[in-house]
């Protein structure tokens, strides 16, 4: 064999292998997005009435949500908490080995409890039950079982038609709302590693918490205030939070002088300082302002007061606002700064263009 062909056959079994690695990962998404397209057939239909109460119950909880989930069923429950958690609905991820060892705590009358696993035999899972039952705390299960869906009718009867039906896992059995992830098939290729059932749980837990979200009006501004850190909370900022506030905002009064309204500009280094009666805002002076005012009159320019100077009735905003909305009013304006007013027009601050660019929208 010479060199060449050595080196083309080397090619040649790279591109085997390299195309081989892309048809396995392929295989993987397309296994999954089947078991996702079947969840999503069953919410709209066997499981609707079953979902449906699981919503009730965590909407109606007077508690939290307690999420718990033993490997990688765990994982997801952590995500599941956190997400019902970040989108208006109370809940903490509860590890299940942790909780027989007094975090069970954890779990007080008035709770709900959303429990995930697989098999629906987890011994950690399992072991919580008869607390579980005798707190009377209701019980979501998330298993694997194919479950001709039902909500919580008188639960005893529940129990009994679905046991008659078919076997089923002891905490589906045990659940008042039993919910189906069940999925054709794993898209591990030896059917051991949990990765399209683990899917289906992620999505569902999704599923619910969108809807409670939905269902209890969450609002922008509520998902603002419950994201104050990292990039998303720099996104959806208030004014009041980045506005300068008390001595740090340039104000006079309708009857200063210019030379004084000059050197209240400069000092307070704002390109504008307001005009106010009182607390009410009346005016703003802004350098632009300033400059067409000394182009226009010269030096006697100075002899005016601000109340002869100042532009009345400036675009103003509330502190309540997001500071991506003061930023969309500075670029319609072609303006740098925003007087911050209250509901009566009283000056509370100012919002400058150099406070946004800290919080990533520019």
């Amino acid at each position: 064999m010479t060199l060449t062909s050595a080196l083309s056959e080397c090619q040649m079994l790279s591109a085997n292998i390299a195309a081989r690695m892309n048809h396995i990962g392929e295989n993987v998404v397309r296994i999954e997005a089947d078991a996702l397209r079947a969840l999503a057939d069953r919410i709209g239909g066997p499981m609707a009435e079953a979902f449906k109460r699981a919503v009730e119950l965590m909407y109606d909880c007077a508690g939290r949500v307690v999420v718990t989930g033993m490997g990688k069923s765990g994982i997801i429950a952590r995500k599941i908490a956190a997400t019902l958690s970040s989108t208006g609905t109370p809940a903490l991820f509860m590890h299940p080995v942790e909780a027989v060892h007094g975090d069970l705590g954890m779990v007080v009358r008035g709770d709900v409890v959303l429990a995930l696993s697989a098999s629906g035999e987890t011994e950690e899972i399992l072991q919580l039950l008869a607390t579980i039952k005798r707190l009377q705390v209701p019980l979501i299960a998330m298993t694997c079982d194919e479950i001709v869906a039902r909500a919580l009718l008188p639960a005893k009867r529940a129990r009994e038609s679905l046991s008659a039906a078919r076997d089923i896992s002891t905490l589906a059995g045990a659940a008042d709302v039993a919910l189906d992830c069940s999925v054709a098939r794993e898209a591990c290729g030896l059917g051991l590693a949990p990765t399209a059932s683990t899917t289906t749980m992620l999505a569902l837990g999704d599923a619910l918490a969108m809807t409670l979200a939905e269902k209890r009006g969450f609002k922008e501004e509520d998902f603002a205030n419950l994201h104050p850190g990292g990039k998303l909370g720099k996104r959806l900022a208030r004014v009041e939070a980045l506005m300068h506030t008390g001595d740090t905002v340039p104000r006079v009064t309708p009857q200063t002088r210019m030379p004084d309204v000059i050197y209240e500009m400069s000092r307070k280094k704002l390109g504008v300082t307001t005009v106010v009666d009182g607390e009410k805002l009346v005016g703003v002076i802004s350098d632009g302002d300033l400059r067409r005012l000394l182009e226009k009159r010269g030096k006697d320019a100075l002899d005016l007061t601000a109340g002869q100077c100042m532009t009345g009735s400036p675009r103003t905003i509330s502190s309540y606002e997001f500071a991506a909305t003061a930023l969309a009013m500075m670029e319609e304006k072609k303006i740098t700064s925003l007087v911050v007013v209250n509901h009566d027009g009283k000056l509370e601050g100012i919002v400058h263009l150099h406070d946004l660019w800290g919080t990533e929208m520019m």
